[in-house]
């Protein structure tokens, strides 16, 4: 792999790396489709177990414990390079390089596309788990790529601040209520996370300047700090990987999310159709 890989590798690139040592690719499906079909080499690892829940609020972090093992089963050192896919348009693979990038390891990569791609396209498969030697790697918790429900509430007049919801548009304007409250965050923009995806290739990535023209139109530029947030920062995990593909560089996920937000009385909501979105 490259020095400093991009944080979107195609399919074509990760085939002609299959099999190098420092290559740790990460399948994020359910376990059932990993046991019909992987990426050759792909050690597998459950959602489940990179997040954890506290009361209603879901979506948080796991401890650095629990996250250490994670990573000491599927045998990474710090000299691998993590590929992580799934099979749903990569929600769960990007919140694996979000969770990566809160320990302070940063720099790995989310095959564009997942699964969709790689089989569509005809790249090898296999069916045999694979069975990582494991490593005794010890996680430590960063938090530069984290924001909670105390850091938002104190910049929600701060106009360098930009939050985006990456939820349904029944969810943004609460109609679809999944915690004590519906509604958002006052003052977030609705970009779902689904409008990245292009559906006529293989759920890649879309178009960077089509991409980018639609942020700006919502107020995401380049020089303001971006928070995403959706349910559980589940979707709005891809919605960070897709702005740091992007060039955006200062871009935080709100573990918890609304799950969390929603679920706390004395914070302010905001719903309806009052606001753009």
């Amino acid at each position: 792999m490259k020095e400093t890989p991009p944080i979107i590798i195609e399919a074509d690139e990760l085939e002609r790396h299959l099999g190098e040592p420092n290559l740790l690719i990460v399948d994020l499906c359910q376990s059932q489709l990993y046991a019909r079909m992987h990426i050759p080499g792909a050690v597998h690892v459950d959602y489940s177990d990179i997040v954890s829940s506290r009361g209603p609020v879901s979506g948080l972090l796991p401890s650095e414990e629990q996250f250490s093992d994670v990573l000491s089963q599927i045998g990474f050192t710090d000299e691998k390079h993590i590929v992580t896919y799934d099979e749903e348009g990569g929600a769960k693979a990007a919140r694996m390089l979000w969770t990566l990038a809160a320990f302070g390891l940063e720099g790995h990569s989310l095959l564009n596309g997942g699964l969709h791609a790689w089989v569509n396209e005809g790249h090898p498969l296999e069916h045999k788990p694979s069975t990582p030697t494991p490593s005794d790697y010890h996680a430590h918790y960063r938090g530069e790529v984290v924001a909670d429900r105390d850091y938002i509430a104190a910049r929600l007049n701060d106009g360098a601040v930009l939050l985006i919801d990456a939820r349904t548009e029944h969810e943004y304007h609460g109609r679809d209520v999944r915690a004590a409250r519906g509604g958002r965050i006052p003052g977030a923009k609705h970009f779902e996370w689904t409008r990245a995806l292009d559906q006529g290739k293989n759920l890649r990535l879309r178009e960077e300047q089509e991409l980018l023209s639609e942020l700006e139109a919502l107020g995401a530029t380049p020089e303001k700090e971006i928070i995403c947030y959706c349910h559980t920062h589940h979707r709005s995990a891809h919605t960070w990987a897709m702005l740091k593909h992007l060039g955006f560089t200062n871009v935080k996920g709100y573990e918890g999310a609304w799950s969390d937000w929603g679920n706390t009385p004395h914070l302010p909501v905001e719903k309806g159709d009052n606001a753009n979105s």
